[in-house]
């Protein structure tokens, strides 16, 4: 189940007001292009910000997200008419299949990963690339999460909302947050989520066991040393 900040339709509304400009995505646009791929699927695709950019450019994109709410924030969004929008994995073969921001990161078990995994390798055509980023453990990003943040921002067509932002567990490789929101009309929202942190060992064992060969390991052009993005080939 998606947590309820994607899934819930009053804050998936909000969504694209705090998650800002996403200046992280240019770089699975430049690796799309690098790779020459044409028929691209995004794999926890949101609201849709990454979609509608490569669509719009003239990709073949598929989108793909349990949580209903954020697709229909998507499917509202110029250019959206380009994307098939889709709640579940599709049987088609692309050339290069992507999970941006925290999505290899919220399947918190080894089952969960492992069949994310296979369905992305059966998604592929021989010779397509999986694509996706994953925060370094060693850098301890949760130290920094553990001084509650709290922050305003107007939302087109809703009006000030309040976002505070708390750490709530800590016991690796599994990291809780909780996200709430307080609403012009009073009303206050929350969202609980876990992310798993693995180890570039467990990466390593994870993707040749679900059949990829990694091809190449970058720095997360937004967060050097912070995150590492994979390219992973299917043979």
């Amino acid at each position: 189940m998606p947590d309820p900040i994607f899934a819930h339709p009053r804050l998936a509304a909000v969504h694209d007001t705090f998650d800002g400009d996403r200046d992280d995505l240019d770089a699975y646009q430049e690796i799309i292009a690098e790779l020459g791929a044409r028929r691209i699927l995004d794999l926890g695709c949101g609201t849709g910000s990454l979609a509608i950019r490569l669509a719009v450019s003239g990709l073949s994109v598929t989108g793909v997200d349990p949580a209903a709410a954020s697709l229909d924030v998507a499917r509202a969004k110029p250019g959206a008419h380009l994307v098939t929008w889709l709640a579940q994995m599709p049987r088609a073969q692309f050339d290069v299949a992507v999970m941006t921001g925290n999505v290899a990161q919220v399947f918190t078990t080894d089952d969960a990963w492992a069949s994310v995994l296979a369905d992305l390798h059966t998604a592929l055509r021989p010779g397509g690339v999986l694509v996706f980023e994953t925060r370094r453990p060693e850098y301890r990003i949760w130290d920094e999460w553990s001084i509650p943040v709290a922050q305003t921002r107007d939302v087109p067509g809703i009006g000030p909302v309040e976002q505070r932002f708390q750490l709530t567990d800590v016991r690796l490789p599994l990291v809780s947050f909780r996200y709430t929101y307080t609403f012009p009309d009073g009303e206050v929202l929350t969202s609980d989520s876990t992310l798993r942190f693995r180890d570039r060992n467990e990466l390593d064992a994870g993707l040749t066991a679900a059949g990829f060969q990694i091809a190449d390991v970058r720095q997360a052009p937004d967060r050097p040393a912070r995150e590492r993005v994979f390219l992973c080939e299917r043979p």
